[in-house]
């Protein structure tokens, strides 16, 4: 982490007009293309359920967001290496094109197969976006700035969550509830007019060239930098505690709690907690250092997730729901201490490839959360304390791959 870093300024980009604040809020939309695809249409899963005949309660719905994820976490490593040839912005175009035909795909889906094909193409489509966002953000800036910026982007980027599933449930209440299909197509529309005034931040020397011996390269550099590859196993398990609680949220707020009416208030509120713990984030790592928000998040979210399984176990699997989302709220929104934090370590030292390196980081992250997500959401149907017990195990793994990347790096 010797690299100066980038100041964060309002300058203009030349011949664009776009300074750092508008930067980062478009890179909040651009991020924004994937929480959309993610929780606009978690209130229509009843109906997703009535349309497919899944049956009354059906935890299938969950493969909608988890097919969501490994068509984000497959494609990421194709575009790495797009990226740092042809630069961020044509490959930021092409994934919007591709998501919006996944949009459009899960809108007409006649059947319950085609539209789990059509969202991993979805998916597809969103992992652009996803590795040009990170990729400008490693462009433009290093180090605790990195991290600051990070925090800026999760803090616009989680006002996404507060507010689609009331979006999506006004959408369903007006128009059929395809129409949270639609609603993204539109957005993705107006995300790709609105880019067109960012300007490429590719620098010509960081140009690689194109072929699958240079990709390779570049991806086993990434695998073998210690740090790199050591934080983003970390957020793979905090990953998988996210997939997860979006998979089983509206089952287990409107199922098993039994608060259908009250599911996008609920899941608004722990949202909101993301953009308070982002904000908190932004505020504190430049003076306190990206290590010590990583270890008080840690020392946060394992203790809290510990209770969260008592609560659970001594609530037979039902407790009190103003016991249980508080606790719920608190470990999930210290996620917003770890998740910047972690990635802008693990991007610091292969900033020259950030393309690849984003691709690889986030396909790993992506595709670890989806793949053990899947397993785990298979055991919550009627009690949260599966669900639960993940959590803090999740936490604790990302823990212990922490300490034992800083333990490595620090011996002789």
């Amino acid at each position: 982490m010797s690299q100066p870093e980038t100041p964060v300024t309002n300058s203009p980009e030349p011949g664009t007009g776009v300074g750092a604040n508008e930067l980062l809020v478009l890179i909040s939309a651009i991020m924004a293309l994937m929480a959309l695809g993610i929780d606009l249409m978690l209130p229509a899963f009843s109906d997703i359920r009535s349309a497919y005949d899944l049956g009354e309660g059906s935890n299938q719905t969950g493969q909608v967001i988890t097919v969501f994820f490994l068509g984000l976490a497959a494609a990421q490593l194709f575009y790495g290496p797009l990226a740092d040839r042809f630069g961020r912005k044509p490959v930021l175009y092409f994934g919007i094109i591709v998501s919006m035909l996944g949009a459009v795909g899960s809108a007409l889906a006649p059947t319950f197969g085609l539209l789990l094909a059509s969202r991993f193409l979805w998916g597809v489509g969103a992992a652009g976006a996803r590795v040009v966002a990170t990729a400008i953000i490693r462009d433009r800036f290093v180090g605790s700035a990195m991290a600051k910026a990070m925090s800026q982007i999760m803090a616009v980027f989680v006002l996404v969550p507060v507010v689609a599933p009331s979006v999506g449930s006004g959408l369903i209440a007006i128009f059929p509830w395809r129409s949270v299909f639609w609603f993204c197509v539109v957005w993705s529309t107006i995300i790709g007019l609105w880019s067109l005034r960012l300007s490429e931040t590719l620098r010509p020397e960081h140009v690689q060239p194109l072929s699958i011996a240079n990709s390779w390269r570049s991806y086993a550099r990434v695998a073998r930098t210690p740090i790199t590859s050591g934080y983003t196993v970390a957020t793979a398990f905090l990953q998988a505690a996210m997939t997860t609680y979006l998979a089983v949220s509206e089952l287990i707020i409107g199922d098993i709690f039994d608060r259908e009416a009250e599911f996008p208030f609920i899941f608004g509120l722990i949202a909101l907690g993301f953009g308070v713990a982002a904000l908190v984030n932004g505020r504190l790592v430049e003076r306190r250092g990206v290590d010590r928000m990583v270890a008080s998040a840690f020392a946060i979210n394992i203790p809290v997730a510990a209770v969260l399984v008592l609560v659970s176990v001594l609530g037979d699997g039902t407790p009190s729901i103003w016991l249980f989302v508080p606790l719920l709220a608190g470990v999930l929104a210290s996620f917003m201490l770890l998740m910047p934090n972690l990635n802008t370590a693990a991007m610091t030292p292969v900033g020259e490839i950030a393309g690849s390196a984003s691709a690889f980081t986030g396909a790993v992250r992506t595709a670890g959360g989806a793949a053990i997500a899947a397993v785990v959401t298979r055991w919550i149907t009627d009690s949260v304390t599966p669900f639960a017990i993940a959590l803090l195990v999740f936490c604790t793994l990302a823990a212990l791959t922490v300490a034992n990347v800083r333990y490595r790096n620090q011996a002789p």
